[in-house]
């Protein structure tokens, strides 16, 4: 390990390879490039990231914080209760194909960040990654994306949270739900990092036992353990007891039907899975970050298993994908967990108490999600303030090293959610869902390129990835195949409106807005600053 800081200490960035703003002078640059040397050099130091003047947060999370972070940002309602109506699309089989297939994926795109994020653990790294190893250009618009991405959640999460609580009542005012909300978020990301990061502990927590709970309850039901003494195994996969199981039709009948439905899995399998992402953005607030982040990122390939795969298949278990109940859910908008597999089949097996145990740890994921939301978000502009690519008073940190402008601006843009109060909650739902779908896609395709350059630059420059603190396995393929999986997927996402009599105006621009906005804020600071893209040969 200490030969490889040394090497990678002595190859700091070189910062001075184009003008990357239109604003400070060669004074500043120099000052920013020496800075940022340095916290490269000194990122085993707990206060690396105090000894400069532009990054000012602190690195208080410990590696149990880092460990659940990621299951944070990422296990919602998505994954219990919206995966229901994947199932009556296409099916169990390919849902659960659909599911491990987008798998690999996000842990092709795990595997470069990994990589990058474990040689230089900076705050809101991604976005600065794609500034210098690309192009300052694409650093600009992966940050507004993913910023934009991160702020629509927000939103889309405390509309889900306020009907998740009519499960039990709809008498509590929707305006008080979204306050209280609100007021909770501010709470918890105002003060010091370490609040955050022991409520996001506790929070993610009991996702991880709801996760694993819905699981056992598969198992154990499957094989007679409910109140019917009902061994009903793998039924709901038996087209003899099921038509048209294990592979629905969608749209289409025969063959296309079928591939359709599996295309309409994939899709939510796209939005359902995440994870590395969540991960990276603690790196610059993580103790030990050489030693914590690469055992993070080494756990979302047994939680991309365990909760995703296992959670896809159980699923397709515990209820036949043409279940009348979980149709009418759907269809009606059942509110909370009413509309979740899982709950559908505990009635059918008359299970009376777990519906409200399951409905409660739902609450709390729905919560836990939008706090990591909140924290992601107001890093993503912190991160962007510090390449000054927003406005310089964004840098500020309180004392305890949170970026307390960053948060209110964030929490200000939570105020969307408001909408609810005027419009069906299902539709402004489904706005999110589209929108940030496609931004997440984005996203990723801009981190796997950015790890491309990297390993370009790397072997160009004739640095062995030995010398690293972390190589990650199978590279490059991970990246060209993550980058071209997701670049595609972005696309796919809408394909719907363009089938006949399928044409729809919102849902098009709410599927291909992100995908049309990215290139457009790249072509925007490419030409107003000039830039230059980054020379392989000389970015270390």
């Amino acid at each position: 390990m200490k030969e490889s800081l040394t090497h990678e200490g002595s190859l700091p960035l070189n910062l001075d390879r184009r003008k990357s703003t239109g604003e400070g002078d060669a004074d500043a640059d120099s000052e920013k490039k020496a800075q940022s040397a340095s916290e490269i050099r000194n990122v085993e130091d707990d206060k690396a990231s105090e000894s400069f003047a532009f990054d000012k947060t602190r690195r208080t999370l410990k590696n149990r914080h880092i460990q659940l972070i990621g299951i944070g940002g990422t296990v919602g309602t998505a994954l219990f209760v919206q995966i229901g109506s994947s199932l009556t699309k296409g099916g169990p089989a390919s849902l659960f194909i659909a599911f491990s297939i987008w798998c690999t994926v996000i842990l092709a795109v795990n595997n470069c960040l990994a990589e990058m994020v474990t040689w230089m653990p900076i705050s809101s790294p991604f976005v600065r990654y794609a500034d210098r190893f690309v192009d300052p250009a694409l650093g600009f618009c992966a940050g507004v994306n993913f910023f934009v991405f991160e702020a629509a959640l927000i939103p889309f999460e405390i509309v889900a949270f306020n009907l998740i609580l009519q499960f039990w009542t709809d008498k509590i005012p929707t305006a008080a739900v979204i306050c209280i909300v609100l007021a909770c978020y501010c709470f918890l990301n105002i003060f010091a990092v370490r609040f955050y990061g022991e409520s996001e502990f506790w929070l993610a927590l009991g996702k991880a036992i709801l996760a694993v709970g819905v699981i056992a309850f598969t198992f154990v039901t499957m094989v007679g353990g409910n109140p019917l003494h009902d061994v009903y195994g793998f039924r709901n996969w038996n087209p003899a007891k099921v038509e048209g199981a294990p592979f629905a039709e969608y749209i289409k009948t025969g063959t296309l039907g079928q591939f359709m439905g599996f295309l309409a899995c994939l899709i939510q399998a796209s939005f359902t899975i995440a994870g590395p992402d969540y991960v990276s953005m603690a790196a610059g607030e993580a103790r030990d970050p050489r030693r914590n982040m690469p055992q993070a990122f080494n756990s979302v390939f047994y939680r991309l298993s365990a909760f995703f795969m296992l959670g896809s298949l159980c699923v397709g278990i515990v209820v036949p994908y043409n279940d009348p109940d979980l149709l009418n859910a759907i269809s009606n908008a059942h509110p909370g967990a009413g509309a979740s597999p899982y709950v559908i089949a505990m009635q059918h097996l008359h299970i009376p108490v777990l519906p409200h145990i399951v409905n409660a740890l739902v609450l709390s994921a729905v919560f836990s999600a939008g706090n990591s939301y909140v924290f992601c978000a107001s890093r993503t502009l912190f991160g962007l303030a510090l390449e000054g690519k927003a406005p310089r008073f964004l840098t500020r940190c309180t004392g305890s090293g949170v970026p307390i402008y960053c948060v209110g601006f964030t929490l200000a843009i939570s105020l969307i959610s408001l909408l609810q109060l005027s419009n069906n909650a299902a539709v402004v739902i489904q706005w999110f869902v589209n929108l940030v779908t496609a931004s997440q896609l984005m996203n990723y395709a801009i981190i796997s390129y950015t790890y491309i350059r990297f390993h370009k630059a790397l072997k160009a420059q004739g640095i062995s990835r030995d010398s690293l603190p972390h190589k990650s396995f199978w590279q490059p393929f991970c990246g060209y195949y993550a980058f071209i999986a997701t670049f595609t997927m972005a696309f796919v996402g809408g394909y719907t409106v363009f089938l006949p009599g399928r044409w729809d105006v919102p849902s098009f621009l709410f599927s291909y807005t992100m995908i049309a906005i990215v290139p457009l804020l790249f072509i925007y600071w490419k030409v107003r600053y000039g830039t230059e893209a980054s020379l392989i040969h000389s970015l270390f």
